[in-house]
């Protein structure tokens, strides 16, 4: 694990929270990203406090909102409380896997990091219910031919989103995406959650079937 923040008294509480923790060992930390004192790609997870005059997650993540590299680390954030609506879901589009508040109790930030290793995308409840309740916003379209109704995108597919999209539908395997667009499967994986989001699936095939019927690809 990586522990990036600029506090060095926060940098050293993560430290031990993280070091007490025989599931963990911390590689190394940082001051701030995105040029940390142990490479990135050494690291499983990054556990990165967030400043709190951070407006851009990208910028948060990588330090620059001009180009992102791929990450195979799974990101976890400690971000403020006024970064915990819509910057947070712009956070995990952007390639973080976790956002939590600063104020996470000690068990919850272990959790978040064990979560986030396996792959999980982990928020608080209160996060969830934020982003649902502005995903409601949906506009509902005229029966389709199966009886039921259709919804109109609330954000549109990105063009690599896109692209995962018509690969899905290929039936190819996030490995197989992530060397075909040479990039990681750990960022393929956020492209194929971000694609679920968007068209309200639960499935890939359900993703694909939506992205056919909204006209996003074709096979």
């Amino acid at each position: 694990m990586l522990i990036i923040a600029a506090s060095p008294v926060v940098r050293a509480g993560l430290e031990t929270l993280v070091a007490g923790d025989n599931r963990f060992t911390v590689v190394g930390s940082a001051a701030a990203a995105p040029q940390p004192e142990v490479e990135s790609g050494s690291a499983d997870v990054i556990l990165m406090e967030v400043e709190r005059q951070t407006e851009n997650a990208l910028e948060a993540l990588y330090g620059s909102v001009d180009e992102a590299p791929e990450k195979s680390s799974a990101i976890v954030l400690l971000a403020s409380d006024a970064q915990l609506g819509d910057w947070a879901a712009d956070a995990l589009r952007s390639g973080a896997s976790a956002v939590l508040p600063r104020t996470a109790r000690e068990d919850e930030i272990l959790a978040a990091i064990e979560g986030a290793a396996s792959g999980l995308v982990v928020l608080p409840r209160q996060i969830l219910d934020s982003m649902l309740a502005n995903d409601r916003s949906s506009v509902e379209l005229p029966l389709g031919e199966r009886g039921g109704y259709a919804e109109r995108l609330v954000e549109d597919l990105t063009p690599r989103e896109a692209e995962v999209l018509k690969m899905l539908g290929e039936g190819l395997g996030n490995k197989t995406i992530a060397y075909q667009l040479g990039i990681s499967e750990h960022t393929v994986k956020f492209h194929v959650a971000s694609i679920f989001g968007k068209l309200g699936a639960s499935s890939r095939t359900e993703a694909v079937t939506q992205g056919l019927r909204q006209g996003l690809i074709m096979l």
